[in-house]
């Protein structure tokens, strides 16, 4: 048993060292591709058109319903203590600081890491990344980078999209409980809106898609000759994104509240 739990140790060790470095190659990989990396751009224009554009109704309208959700549940709580001016913080909180980049995390995971995953796992049991390679083409440069752009990017935007859309809605659930002006509504969020709220949403956002992208395209390229190890490949993408993102959220939220 304790040789099993070992055995089980060395290989989540040389799983996450593998990982570490193969981000590392990722890395090295950006400015070559942004040099010469003109024949990969259409993938990249694809990655965000998927990853963002095709995105982007979904995350709007889950913000949206958050949003008003928040409203609805909290006005009249808050209201009972005569305390209704809370209800900024604890916007910017939940929406801003919180599920804004984590919520557009788990929509991007669910339609965008499994299909990374599985076509470039589709490549390599295929031996498209073979014939990269014999031609003199890096499969990392052409193939991870442009989707880890890609990813990060999309992810990005749609935090902010995200953040703009439930602070919206809000504001129209708003009107229907207590009609306010729209400049005081806004007014009072920008008050309570703080830099270190906008720099820790940027952060998640940021960090989040590249766990995302990086996981996605290493679980792909980890496949070696059976076709059965696609939809593997996929699934176990799926599983560490979800688990690295919940791990980063908690350490970034965590070093937020230490430091501020």
């Amino acid at each position: 048993m304790i040789a099993q739990i070992g055995l089980g140790i060395r290989k989540k060790a040389s799983a996450s060292a593998y990982t570490l470095g193969f981000f590392g190659r990722t890395l090295r990989g950006l400015g070559p591709f942004i040099i010469r990396g003109q024949a990969s751009y259409k993938i990249l224009i694809m990655q965000v058109l998927f990853t963002f554009v095709e995105a982007l109704g979904i995350s709007c309208f889950l913000a949206a319903g958050i949003g008003a959700a928040v409203n609805i549940l909290g006005m009249p709580l808050l209201s009972s203590f005569s305390q209704e001016k809370l209800i900024y913080p604890l916007l910017i909180a939940i929406i801003t600081r919180e599920l804004g980049p984590l919520l557009t995390a788990f929509i991007i995971i669910a339609r965008s890491v499994t299909a990374i995953a599985t076509e470039i796992a589709g490549m390599v049991i295929s031996h498209e990344i073979e014939a990269y390679i014999s031609v003199g083409i890096d499969p990392i440069e052409h193939i991870a980078v442009p989707r880890f752009i890609g990813v990060t990017l999309s992810l990005f935007l749609l935090n902010i999209y995200f953040t703009l859309s439930g602070l919206g809605a809000s504001f129209l659930i708003v009107q229907l409980i207590n009609p306010m002006p729209a400049s005081d509504y806004f007014n009072n969020l920008l008050q309570n809106l703080t830099l270190a709220d906008l720099a820790v949403s940027i952060l998640k956002s940021i960090v989040f898609g590249m766990i995302l992208a990086v996981v996605a395209t290493e679980q792909g390229f980890s496949v070696e000759r059976a076709s059965t190890e696609i939809p593997q490949a996929g699934l176990r993408a799926v599983g560490s994104s979800f688990a690295l993102c919940i791990v980063a959220d908690i350490v970034i939220s965590a070093l937020y509240y230490v430091l501020i």
